[in-house]
């Protein structure tokens, strides 16, 4: 499992090894986008850390569990955070657990970040015990989310601290009107990714149709919630370069996956945005922005 660093819940976070090959993922071939869009949510992800760093003391955290670790952009930003640690990348993806390895050790972190191979919910058993478990848009990618969250529950030491990240708002990278089109492009975008999710969902193995009541599902699996905050990544106009070479990434990776669910006219007008000589294409216009919210539900161990 591969956590999702693109809040723009295109769900790009978990491993679809299972999946029909409509909503199968290469997390790999997906590896410098993971770290890029990880990156660019870096200062939310600092504001996330420092949250956690108020609701448990960070001398009592000695073993962090970032698990769907992708990367390990995060990994590295909770380990920095809380500096008495050893942090671990937890995935599934050999490639994704190099580049963690090795972001690691470019920060000078190498003597307290390791890497840890891990299928879930198979390898449950494997992670060990923590004082404080990130998962980052990851658990959605588990069939049973309440049997995850209890293993989860059973993993973290008295006192110790769960961060879930699920949920939030959608990104929006464009104005209702673009210029073409019908208005409204990257809601019905979004409409229509909410399908592609709910079919991946259904495709996983032993999975629960569940209310995403995090709240509750964490109380469910023995733990105290204790609170909820949402955190936004605000880009405007005219964005970086960088910011702008993600958003052509996002923008032409949906393509492919969404071409069947778009009626005739979206799909013109997506193959108009992702065309480089088109003075209103993605890769030119002007008005591009990134706006999204992560949303972290916490619970302890009581």
């Amino acid at each position: 499992m591969t956590q999702d660093h693109d809040h723009d819940h295109d769900h790009s976070a978990g491993h679809g090894h299972h999946h029909h090959h409509a909503t199968h993922l290469d997390w790999a071939a997906m590896a410098p986008l993971l770290e890029r869009q990880a990156e660019l949510h870096s200062p939310l992800y600092t504001r996330a850390a420092d949250w956690l760093g108020e609701l448990v003391p960070a001398v009592a955290v000695r073993r962090i569990l970032d698990v769907g670790s992708g990367p390990g952009v995060i990994t590295a930003l909770l380990a920095e955070a809380f500096p008495l640690a050893e942090a671990v990348a937890v995935d599934a993806t050999p490639e994704l657990l190099e580049r963690a390895r090795e972001r690691a050790e470019v920060k000078g972190l190498a003597d307290r970040v390791t890497t840890l191979r891990a299928e879930l919910p198979a390898d449950f058993d494997a992670l060990g015990e923590a004082d404080l478990i990130w998962a980052g848009n990851s658990t959605h990618h588990i069939g049973d989310q309440r049997s995850a969250l209890a293993s989860f529950a059973g993993l973290l030491r008295p006192g110790g601290l769960i961060a879930l990240v699920e949920g939030g708002l959608y990104a929006r990278h464009l104005p209702a009107n673009i210029g073409f089109g019908r208005p409204g492009l990257e809601t019905r975008i979004e409409a229509v990714h909410a399908d592609w999710f709910a079919q991946m969902r259904a495709e996983l193995p032993d999975a629960k149709d569940e209310v995403d009541d995090w709240r509750a599902l964490l109380a469910a699996a023995g733990l105290t919630p204790s609170g909820t905050r949402s955190f936004l990544t605000d880009i405007p106009a005219p964005v970086p370069a960088a910011v702008r070479d993600r958003i052509v990434a996002h923008f032409t990776r949906l393509r492919e996956p969404l071409d069947e669910r778009l009626d005739a006219e979206d799909r013109a007008s997506f193959d108009r945005l992702l065309d480089p000589a088109d003075p209103l294409s993605v890769h030119r216009r002007t008005d591009l922005f990134m706006l999204s919210a992560s949303t972290v539900h916490t619970a302890r161990k009581g």
